[in-house]
């Protein structure tokens, strides 16, 4: 008789899982591509779209057939969040100890972004988009709690941390380990790579802004400054040379879409 645990590692290297993976990431690649036009838009003077991942798919709602792709992003998000999440459990056997604990940990993270991204898309197919809350009401309601402060900053620390690992995967490529020789290899490659490079300097860009503003509203007890994706991309908005740093952090991230279509197509675990 089979056991559970051979049935599950039989389950990590399947094919099936590969073809989720490859789904889920061109859903990825389009959203990471609609925030970098929405972004773009943002520096060019219109302010009328919110350049985060769910503002994306809002926006992607309003065009012709836009239904259907926010639903195709609903189902391949939570194929990634699966692929996360089979990861966390089973993954990373190559390696040891702390390393395998980290990397585990890792994808249990993406697979709660996955995860996040799924429930809004969905949430836009359904039209059930919230109109009250949001972050700011979440985390006043959070620092008006005992230890609430420290919780909010602690926060804000694990987001300026992923923004800075992103920021340094640019330099170890650790960003295209999922992805096979050949579309590493030649000058296409080499556009892969770059594109991979600008879009994590972008997004860990982006992810210090939002960790930094947490941990600004946790010290000065100012729910309202903090933000997620959009009120970080209008805070360089507002920095001096604001829309042509706002410009490349858009570019950054239309670039990282286009690396996820390659990663897709050139997947391999």
């Amino acid at each position: 008789m089979v056991g559970a645990g051979t049935l599950a590692r039989e389950a990590h290297r399947s094919d099936w899982l590969d073809r989720a993976a490859r789904v889920g990431l061109v859903a990825y690649g389009v959203v990471h591509v609609v925030i970098g036009w929405l972004a773009l838009q943002l520096a060019l003077g219109d302010r009328s779209g919110k350049a985060s991942g769910d503002g994306a798919i809002r926006e992607l709602a309003d065009q012709p057939f836009g239904l259907f792709v926010v639903w195709l992003i609903a189902v391949g998000m939570f194929l990634l969040m699966a692929w996360r999440l089979v990861e966390a459990l089973l993954g990373h056997r190559d390696e040891e100890g702390f390393t395998r604990s980290r990397r585990r940990l890792t994808s249990a993270g993406r697979a709660v972004v996955y995860g996040y991204l799924s429930w809004a898309a969905l949430a836009v197919a359904a039209d059930l988009g919230s109109s009250s809350g949001g972050t700011d009401s979440t985390t006043a309601k959070v620092m008006n709690q005992t230890g609430g402060q420290l919780l909010v900053g602690a926060v804000g620390v694990v987001i300026a941390l992923i923004g800075a690992s992103l920021v340094r995967r640019t330099w170890t490529d650790r960003f295209a380990d999922e992805m096979d020789h050949k579309g590493l290899s030649g000058r296409s490659g080499t556009v892969y790579v770059w594109l991979g490079k600008a879009g994590c300097a972008a997004k860990g860009a982006a992810f210090g802004i939002v960790g930094g503003l947490f941990c600004y509203a946790a010290a000065t007890h100012e729910a309202q400054k903090s933000g997620g994706l959009d009120q970080a991309l209008s805070e360089v908005l507002h920095q001096p040379l604001g829309p042509l740093l706002l410009a490349a952090i858009a570019l950054g991230f239309a670039a990282y879409g286009l690396f996820c279509f390659a990663q897709a197509r050139y997947f391999d675990r």
